[in-house]
């Protein structure tokens, strides 16, 4: 197989693999997120602890609150903020918490809200509730 050195390293150049402990390793095969050609894709994020590892799953409302720091220290690890997140997917077991998810949600995000969907799933990762990824621009 021949491979072309210059697309390789142009490659290399344009696509970056963020990773910090401020959030929870990555459960799976993929990263917290990649940034591409001035664009962040944020992986999902669970109400993991990232220092013990332990699921913040007594309430929906202290679950979505560890959704959302988590998903806040993979965009600070990359040099964004929630201002910079243009689209969000929001996955629940139950749209029942809807509501309340919204109510936490929006405390993240500025007047200019992201584009979102939500999606109610059979089941998430580790059996939680809420699971939310994002996609940001600067």
């Amino acid at each position: 197989m021949i491979y072309d050195e210059q697309a390789i390293c142009y490659a290399a150049l344009v696509k970056k693999v963020i990773s910090t402990e401020a959030a929870p390793a990555a459960i799976g095969p993929y990263s917290q997120a990649i940034e591409a050609h001035g664009v962040l894709y944020c992986s999902g994020q669970i109400a993991l602890d990232p220092a013990t590892g332990e699921l913040h799953t007594s309430t929906i409302e202290e679950e979505t609150e560890q959704v959302l720091k988590n998903l806040g220290a993979v965009l600070k690890a990359a040099g964004y903020t929630f201002d910079h997140v243009v689209k969000t997917t929001v996955f629940l077991v139950d749209m029942d918490d809807y509501a309340t998810v919204n109510e936490i949600y929006n405390q993240y995000f500025s007047e200019s809200k992201p584009a979102r969907a939500a999606v109610a799933v059979r089941t998430l990762p580790k059996h939680v509730k809420v699971e939310i990824d994002c996609i940001a621009v600067k």
